[in-house]
């Protein structure tokens, strides 16, 4: 298991891009499938969900071939759909989140599917029904093998029919499995209450470009009008937003001038504004962000002189992955605040290493912080924690760069999985981090 020695209190100076985004990257490769052809993806992350997710479908027989380090080609002609019945694809499947969306591509091509329980972060319960409802709405039939905890999956003698549907939450993922499975659906599929970040966008636009038939995209009501056959396309991820929130975060917590370029400023939705309700001032440049923090920044309150409450809402409110970073942030700043992380029950109970490191937050129920900031820099002291997800790791590190002292931090294999080569970047701007590899 590795580590991260970080020594905090060091400023950070210079430039530094985002990655391509994570969840886009997941979901557009899980689209791959849906064709004979090859498509191409640019701007791909290197990180392990990324690559664990490439490895999969290259084991079911979709060619890969690396044009450049950010830069894939697939050719899914000849899938080996038999796999799927094995226990290596259950394993591998089993242990990676983001093979859920394949169920989509795969009924939608091949008729049939299987879904152990995926894996990810342990940060409390990640709900499918969307998934199953909206399938199964498509025509999909389910059995479940109690023994091996798995879903069975086909789509009967009829293949796939379009549907309307009113989907229970606005999940993401859920969205983009329905999407998937609906344009080679036959007859008009309605989703209404349908997730719509840039991210799903991005997808419904590759999917055009190959041939589907998608109207409203952008909005939480689409029409998709099933095509028989989707051609191969060329398609550029969008900078990773949480990457930019994380950097925003890093700026702030250790005072430093720091220059964000090529953000995708149009598609961060409300996370500038939060970031400026607690006090963090952004220079916006075209398409890039500066930093320049150097002095506290002091928390908002509202306009009736309540407490600033700070919580994850569907796009365009802020996402749920960037409220470990603003809690962090939150603690050294002049105020109060309430964190209300409404999605995930356990993604807050990190913060017992913030109270080790100093912290003054009060958890309130799994859903709910206050943090009562320190009103000063370098206000928490190093310790020694353990990264428990993705979100909660890059919080971790944010704390420890801005802390006294020198941090570790176990288990970054989690950080890893978000953010490619963090420490090696964010070295070239000043930071001092060590990786250890137990």
């Amino acid at each position: 298991m590795s580590s991260f020695i970080v020594e905090g209190g060091h400023r950070l100076e210079g430039e530094i891009r985002p990655k391509g985004a994570k969840n886009e990257a997941l979901e557009v490769i899980c689209a791959t499938l849906l064709t004979a052809e090859k498509v191409v993806i640019s701007n791909l992350p290197r990180i392990s969900d990324v690559m664990n997710l490439i490895n999969l479908l290259s084991e079911m027989g979709v060619k890969v071939r690396y044009i450049s380090d950010s830069e894939c080609e697939f050719q899914a002609d000849n899938v080996d759909i038999d796999y799927i019945h094995t226990e290596a694809f259950r394993k591998k499947a089993g242990s990676l989140r983001g093979s859920v969306m394949v169920l989509g591509p795969l009924l939608a091509r091949f008729g049939q599917a299987v879904l152990p329980q995926p894996g990810g972060d342990r940060i409390g319960r990640r709900r499918l029904d969307t998934h199953l409802i909206g399938l199964e709405k498509l025509g999909a039939e389910f059995e479940f093998c109690s023994e091996e905890h798995m879903f069975s999956i086909k789509t009967g003698n009829d293949g796939l029919r379009g549907s309307y549907m009113l989907l229970d939450e606005a999940s993401i993922t859920g969205t983009a499995n329905i999407i998937m499975a609906a344009v080679l659906a036959k007859g008009e599929t309605t989703i209404y209450n349908a997730a719509c970040e840039p991210y799903i966008q991005q997808l419904c636009r590759m999917l055009v470009r190959m041939g589907a038939k998608i109207d409203g995209i952008g909005s939480n009501l689409l029409k998709i009008n099933g095509v028989e056959i989707l051609k191969g396309t060329v398609h550029h991820l969008l900078p990773d937003m949480i990457e930019v929130g994380s950097f925003i975060g890093m700026a702030a917590m250790t005072g430093s001038n720091l220059l964000l370029k090529d953000v995708g400023v149009n598609e961060l939705g409300m996370m500038p504004a939060a970031f400026e309700r607690i006090g963090i001032h952004l220079e916006i440049e075209k398409d890039d962000i500066r930093i320049n923090q150097k002095e506290i920044y002091s928390i908002a309150n509202f306009i009736d002189g309540s407490t600033m409450t700070i919580a994850d809402a569907p796009w365009p409110g802020l996402s749920p992955d960037l409220l470990s970073i603003f809690l962090v942030v939150c603690s050294q700043a002049n105020g109060s605040v309430l964190i209300h992380q409404k999605m995930f029950e356990s993604r807050l109970f990190f913060v017992d290493k913030l109270l080790d490191m100093g912290a003054r937050i009060i958890l309130c129920d799994p859903h709910r912080a206050v943090v009562i900031g320190s009103g000063r820099f370098n206000s928490l002291r190093a310790t020694e924690m353990a990264s428990p997800d993705i979100r909660a790791g890059i919080a971790m590190l944010i704390a420890a760069m801005g802390a006294k002292g020198t941090s570790k931090i176990q288990n970054i294999g989690q950080i890893d999985r978000g953010y490619e080569n963090i420490d090696l970047r964010l070295n070239k701007l000043g930071a001092k981090i060590i990786r250890i590899d137990d």
